[in-house]
C-alpha cells in the first residue's frame, strides 16, 4: 500500500473514532429478518445457489455454537439455515467435530460441506476480527452480517487476514447484503476483503459495502493460477479501497451497478487474460479505476454506460496499462443469465439505500427504486455492442465436434504438467499414445496440460478418457497456457476445434464430473 493512501486510510479512520469517542448516536436500520430473496448473476448458474433451504433454522450467538450446528446434522450436506444474532469474535468461537463438519478455532469454517446458509437477525450479526473461510464447499449462502478488521499479522489473527475468503475447488456461493470492513491496509496487518482463489468458481457478490481496506479482494493467487472465474458484483459500495477492486487474475467476471468511492490507488485490474464485462457503474473521487496494474500480462475488458466523476487516470507504462482517459471496450462477455441494470446516474443512490448489512434485504428494482426483495428476472439486459475488438469469451458450453481430427498427434513426445495426481498416475500418460495408462485428478476436478519447447500451432483436440470411466468429464474448459485466455468451454469428453492459436502451452481444465476422471490421451492437432 502506498503511504498517500494509507494517510488517506488513516485519517478517514480518525474521524470515524473521534465520533466514537464523543459519544456520537448512530441511527440503527430496523432490523431484518431471516433470508430472503433468491440469487443472482454467476451464482444461478451450475445448479444454482440455493443455500440451505428446505432444511432445519437453528439460532447461533457464538461461533462455537454456528460449528455445532454445521456438526450435528446427519450429514455435511444436510441443509441448514443457521441465523446469527449478536457479536462473535475469538473468545466464543472454538472448534467442534463430528462427521458432518471440519471446524477450527478462530475462523468461522464452511469447510468440506454443501446446503448451508449463514444469515444475520435481529439485532444484527458481527464476526469481529474473525474470518468466513469457505474451502472446498458449494451451495453457499452469506447474507446480512458484518465482518470486520480480519487480521493475517498481529493479534489476534484469522482466515489469513480476509473477511471472507474462499479456495479449493468452492462452488456456487451467493454473498449478499453483507458489509466487510477493515482499519487500514498490508501494513497494519489486514489482507482482503472478498478472496477467491484455487479453483472458485459460480460465485455471486450483491448489495454488500467493503471498505476502509488496502485491498478490495482479488480471484486469482498469481498469475499461473487461473482456474477462478464466473464472477458477479453487483449494486455494491467500494468505499476508501487502495486497490483490488477486484484485482482478477484468468477467468470471466461481471460488474454492473456498483459505486465505487475513493479508490485511492488502482481499482478493477484485470490481468493474466481475464474478461470483465464492466457496465452501468458510477465511478466517483478515484484514481485508474479499470487496466492492467502492476503486471505486463495483459487483461481485457468491455465498457458500456459507466459515469466517471473525477476520476484521474496515469500515464501507461510497462507494467501499468490504465483503460482511461477515454476507457473502450477490448473483448466481449456474453453472461448466460438474466438481470437488471440501472442507469449509472442513480447507482449511487440506490446503493446507498440497499447496500450492507442491517438495511432490510431490499434490492432495486431495475428502475433506481429499492423495494423488498423479488424472484430474479425473467428478460436479460442486451449486451452492448462493444467499441473495440479483442478475444471473446462465453461460459456458455458451446456444441464439441463429433469426429477426431486427423493428421500428426503434436502431445507425442511432449511435455506435460497438471494439478495433483491420484495414485498410480503420471501427467506423461496422457500423452504417450496408449490407451491403457491415464492421468487422474485427487479429486473430481483438475487440470491436465501439454506442453512444446517452442510455439506451436494448435486448432483441434481429442480427449480420451480411460476404459471404464467414459462419460465421466462433465464441464471443461481448454485455456491457452501461456495467457490463460479461455479458447472453449463445452461438456463430455471426445474431439474438439478450438480458435487456431500458437501457444507453448494448452491446459485440458476439468470443472465438473460425476466421480474421479480419468484422462487416457490428450491428443492435439494442428488442424
Amino acid at each position: 500500500m502506498g503511504r498517500p493512501a494509507a494517510r488517506r486510510l488513516q485519517a478517514t479512520l480518525a474521524t470515524m473514532t473521534l465520533a466514537a469517542a464523543a459519544g456520537v448516536a448512530l441511527a440503527m436500520p430496523e432490523a431484518s429478518a431471516a433470508a430472503t430473496g433468491t440469487a443472482t448473476g454467476y451464482a444461478t448458474q451450475n445448479g444454482g445457489t440455493t443455500g440451505g433451504a428446505g432444511g432445519q433454522t437453528v439460532r447461533a450467538t457464538t461461533g462455537t455454537a454456528i460449528h455445532a450446528a454445521l456438526c450435528n446434522r446427519a450429514s455435511s450436506s444436510t441443509p441448514i439455515v443457521i441465523e446469527v444474532e449478536g457479536t462473535i469474535h475469538h473468545g466464543n468461537t472454538s472448534k467442534v467435530s463430528g462427521p458432518s463438519c471440519n471446524t477450527a478455532d478462530g475462523v468461522i469454517e464452511l469447510k468440506q460441506i454443501s446446503n448451508v446458509t449463514l444469515v444475520g437477525v435481529g439485532s444484527g450479526a458481527v464476526f469481529d476480527q474473525l474470518g468466513i473461510h469457505i474451502r472446498e464447499s458449494r451451495n453457499v449462502i452469506v447474507q446480512n452480517v458484518t465482518v470486520r478488521n480480519v487480521k493475517k499479522s498481529g493479534s489476534p489473527v484469522s482466515n489469513g487476514g480476509d473477511a471472507i475468503g474462499m479456495e479449493s475447488n468452492v462452488r456456487n456461493v451467493w454473498v449478499d447484503h453483507v458489509t466487510l470492513e477493515a482499519s487500514g491496509g498490508e501494513s497494519e496487518g489486514y489482507d482482503g476483503l472478498f478472496d477467491m482463489k484455487d479453483n472458485t468458481q459460480y460465485v455471486t457478490l450483491s448489495y454488500s459495502v467493503l471498505r476502509n481496506s488496502g485491498r478490495g479482494g482479488l480471484v486469482g493467487s498469481s498469475e499461473t493460477e487461473l482456474s477462478n472465474g464466473f464472477i458477479t458484483y453487483h449494486h455494491n459500495r467500494y468505499e476508501n479501497i487502495d486497490s483490488r477492486a477486484p484485482l482478477l487474475r484468468g477467468g470471466i467476471a461481471h460488474m454492473y451497478n456498483n459505486h465505487y468511492l475513493r479508490l485511492n490507488e488502482s481499482g478493477i485490474n484485470s490481468r493474466a487474460g481475464a474478461r470483465a464485462k464492466v457496465e452501468n457503474n458510477y465511478f466517483e473521487d478515484s484514481k485508474d479505476v479499470l487496466g492492467t496494474f502492476y503486471t505486463d500480462a495483459t487483461g481485457y475488458w468491455q465498457v458500456a454506460g459507466n459515469t466517471f466523476d473525477n476520476v484521474t487516470w496515469s500515464a501507461p507504462g510497462t507494467d501499468y496499462t490504465p483503460a482511461g482517459p477515454d476507457p473502450r471496450s477490448t473483448t466481449t462477455v456474453t453472461v448466460p443469465y438474466a438481470y437488471r441494470s440501472d442507469p449509472a446516474a442513480c447507482v449511487p443512490d440506490v446503493v446507498a439505500r440497499t447496500a450492507g448489512a442491517q438495511t432490510g434485504l431490499k434490492v432495486s428494482d431495475g428502475s433506481c427504486t429499492p423495494q423488498t426483495p423479488t424472484p430474479a428476472p425473467t428478460t436479460a439486459t442486451p449486451t452492448p455492442t462493444p467499441t473495440a475488438t479483442g478475444p471473446t469469451a462465453t461460459p456458455t458450453p458451446p456444441p464439441t465436434a463429433t469426429s477426431a481430427p486427423g493428421g500428426t498427434n503434436l502431445s507425442i513426445g511432449a511435455g506435460s504438467d497438471g494439478s495433483s495426481k491420484a495414485d498410480g498416475t503420471s501427467y506423461g500418460n496422457v500423452r504417450d499414445g496408449n490407451l491403457s495408462t491415464y492421468w487422474s485428478p485427487a479429486g473430481t476436478t483438475g487440470h491436465i496440460s501439454v506442453k512444446w519447447g517452442a510455439p506451436t500451432t494448435v486448432s483441434a483436440l481429442t480427449i480420451r478418457e480411460a476404459a471404464g470411466s467414459a462419460g465421466t468429464i462433465g464441464s471443461w474448459r481448454v485455456l491457452n497456457g501461456d495467457t490463460g485466455a479461455v479458447l472453449k468451454t463445452g461438456t463430455g469428453a471426445g474431439a474438439l476445434t478450438v480458435p487456431r492459436t500458437t501457444l507453448s502451452k494448452i491446459t485440458f481444465e476439468i470443472t465438473g464430473a460425476s466421480g474421479v476422471p480419468k484422462v487416457a490421451e490428450f491428443e492435439t492437432y494442428a488442424g
